[in-house]
């Protein structure tokens, strides 16, 4: 188990070893962030603007036109509110090749707080013309993520959590934009997932199976652009269809799946699982993730019991 914050720090100094281009905005946070391990590898590459991150994305912005393929790293939170409209104006208008690195992204941020969570980041950036929006499962997926984000060229931003998770992929796996992955398959239930929430997903779906259920596990990890036939063709079938996020039900996941599912005939109801159009609250991680319906067995629970309604 690594951390995604831990793996994005050691491939970006990976990364600047053989590609000068490579630099790094910091707001004040490289400590938490990991940035800190650029700022000692590559210091002439290392940008420390302190708190002000409207103006991180504007220096950002000005390393991208002199050549520089420039990385954004503080707190996703800060980024996708107070930063919003330089984001907005300066990198998905001119599509300049800027990376926003969202770490401590979601509900489970250490000890900083409701303030501090962002569970409203997929569906604003998600809603942001030119943007690509990723959510990797877990450490392997954020690296394979990095590395491909750093050859595109436009921008992207990318959700990273702050704690270890289980692993979901092996250590080959290799990022696709808008790829889809069935990571088990099963006729009786689909649960839709992206981020670390789908290692959480996949807890639930083994006690699902003790209880007799056949269950399929989708992750997207690419929120936009994402391969619609693959994720219509992994929907299919008469298996209901519930998608969990550790996000609000409102235009993330559970948005694109619906938004997808009634634009065709597959003629599907989607039960959204997640924050439903409510702010989250400071309290210790697995206290939110039950709080939230979001841990393992809560999530299983829900499925068993809207299953049972029907």
């Amino acid at each position: 188990m690594k951390a995604q914050r831990d793996v994005w720090g050691q491939t970006l100094v990976d990364l600047a070893r053989s590609d000068s281009r490579v630099a790094l905005v910091d707001g004040d946070l490289a400590t938490s962030t990991k940035a800190d391990l650029f700022a000692e590898a590559f210091p002439q590459r290392f940008f420390e603007i302190g708190i002000a991150e409207q103006n991180m994305v504007g220096v950002a912005f000005g390393l991208s036109t002199l050549g520089y393929r420039p990385w954004l790293s503080t707190f996703g939170v800060f980024l996708t509110h107070r930063a919003l409209d330089p984001i907005r104006m300066l990198v998905s208008q001119t599509g300049a090749p800027v990376k926003i690195a969202a770490s401590y992204a979601g509900l489970l941020n250490g000890s900083s707080g409701k303030t501090h969570q962002d569970i409203e980041d997929l569906a604003i950036m998600r809603a942001m013309p030119g943007m690509t929006v990723i959510a990797p499962a877990d450490a392997e997926e954020a690296e394979a993520a990095i590395r491909w984000s750093a050859e595109y060229d436009g921008p992207v931003y990318i959700r990273l959590a702050r704690d270890a998770v289980a692993d979901v992929f092996d250590s080959d796996h290799v990022f696709v934009p808008g790829a889809v992955h069935v990571l088990r398959e099963g006729g009786d239930v689909i649960l839709v997932s992206t981020g670390v929430q789908t290692s959480r997903v996949m807890d639930s779906a083994e006690l699902l199976t003790e209880q007799g259920l056949e269950v399929r596990v989708v992750h997207v990890p690419c929120l936009k652009p994402v391969d619609e036939a693959a994720l219509l063709s992994a929907l299919s079938g008469p298996a209901p269809i519930f998608t969990i996020e550790e996000h609000s039900v409102i235009g993330g996941l559970g948005g694109l799946v619906s938004e997808l599912v009634t634009s065709t005939t597959l003629g599907k109801t989607v039960t959204r699982l997640g924050l439903a159009d409510s702010w989250s609250e400071s309290a210790p991680n697995a206290y939110l993730l039950d709080k939230y319906g979001l841990s393992a067995l809560r999530v299983a629970e829900q499925v068993r019991h809207a299953l049972a309604d029907d």
